[in-house]
């Protein structure tokens, strides 16, 4: 079993959840369908690339900036 890092936002009516190293990419209608759809995904990028991926991820800072313009 292998952990992947992987960021999902809402954008419209989808879910688009994306794999940062691979820029493996699905969608789903909720978080849930989301998350799986990126797992088959990541599946599929594994079977047809191989496991040539990292072994280890770091824990993600992640964060939101709001910012004024004119």
């Amino acid at each position: 079993m292998r952990t992947f890092l992987v960021s999902i936002q809402k954008e419209d009516k989808f879910y688009v959840a994306q794999m940062s190293r691979t820029r493996v990419t699905s969608q789903g209608k909720n978080l849930e369908e989301a998350q799986a759809n990126i797992k088959e995904a990541i599946e599929l990028y594994i079977d047809s690339f191989g496991e040539d991926l990292p072994r280890e991820i770091s824990k993600p800072f992640l964060t939101t900036v709001e910012v004024a313009h004119a």
